[in-house]
């Protein structure tokens, strides 16, 4: 077994892909192996056309708590080099719908990993804090720019200048999730929804539907719905509205075709 099968499990049922960060002896501490493992997993799901919903994790009772704290130590104080990384927004361009299972305590890269997610579910009793400015760091990885338009600007500052910890209740009433489950089903609950995306939802539609939601946070009123029109059209025309309209009238569970791997949500809104 390579150290990226071995940090990142893999399971797959019914159009669900579970993706697991496996490193529970260091609390799923982020570190460089993960990174690659769960980036590639992202490149495999993408590519695959039985995957059509995407459930995140993490083993034992930690989902991350940020960078592995003996990454952390050896980094501190000295010139960062990141010019060889892959960019760390690479779950914001998956065209799949992407659930979060915050199984336990996240705290700063874990923060922004669950973020990167469409949805997220929460474990009741669990811990949050983005950490960064109590490390001396700035919003790192994109924070600053997702949590505003998830929570507003003020809510953000407050949890990304004081680094506080805040639980899971705070978390649901802030925005920064949006259901939360009993610790022991919270996996089993982020599946199920991921499984109702993958059975009732037209793949096509997800990926058009979500590029529509990135998109439209830096246009106009009459700029999205001048896309939305170009895409209605298209999609009216296709077999997915076809299937749907069909299984809808005929009370029965729809036969969706996968996604195209050359499918471009921006193509089709003329982005």
């Amino acid at each position: 077994m390579s150290v990226t099968d071995s940090v990142l499990l893999r399971d797959f049922d019914n159009g669900v892909l579970t993706l697991t960060w496996n490193r529970p002896e260091q609390r799923n501490g982020w570190n460089a192996d993960l990174e690659q493992a769960y980036f590639s997993a992202l490149d495999d799901a993408e590519s695959d056309d039985a995957v059509r919903a995407i459930v995140v994790t993490g083993a034992g009772k930690t989902f991350c708590p940020g960078v592995d704290s003996s990454r952390m130590d050896a980094a501190a104080g000295k010139p960062l080099d990141l010019s060889a990384r892959r960019p760390f927004h690479r779950p914001l361009q998956v065209r799949k719908p992407m659930i979060a299972a915050i199984n336990g305590a996240c705290a700063g890269v874990g923060v922004v990993l669950a973020l990167q997610c469409d949805i997220r579910f929460a474990a009741r009793g669990i811990r949050f804090a983005t950490s960064f400015a109590r490390r001396g760091l700035p919003a790192e990885r994109g924070i600053a720019w997702l949590l505003p338009r998830l929570i507003g600007p003020e809510r953000a500052l407050d949890l990304l200048m004081s680094g506080r910890p805040f639980d899971a209740d705070e978390a649901l009433s802030l925005g920064v999730v949006s259901r939360l489950s009993a610790p022991d089903e919270v996996v089993g609950d982020a599946q199920q929804y991921a499984l109702m995306l993958a059975t009732e939802c037209s793949p096509t539609a997800m990926a058009v539907i979500k590029h529509q939601v990135h998109s439209d946070l830096f246009s106009d009123f009459e700029s999205s719905y001048q896309r939305a029109d170009r895409a209605l059209t298209a999609l009216a025309a296709g077999p997915d509205c076809r299937e749907g309209v069909d299984a809808f009238l005929q009370r029965r569970a729809p036969q969706f075709p996968a996604l195209p791997a050359d499918f471009r949500p921006d193509s089709l809104l003329g982005d």
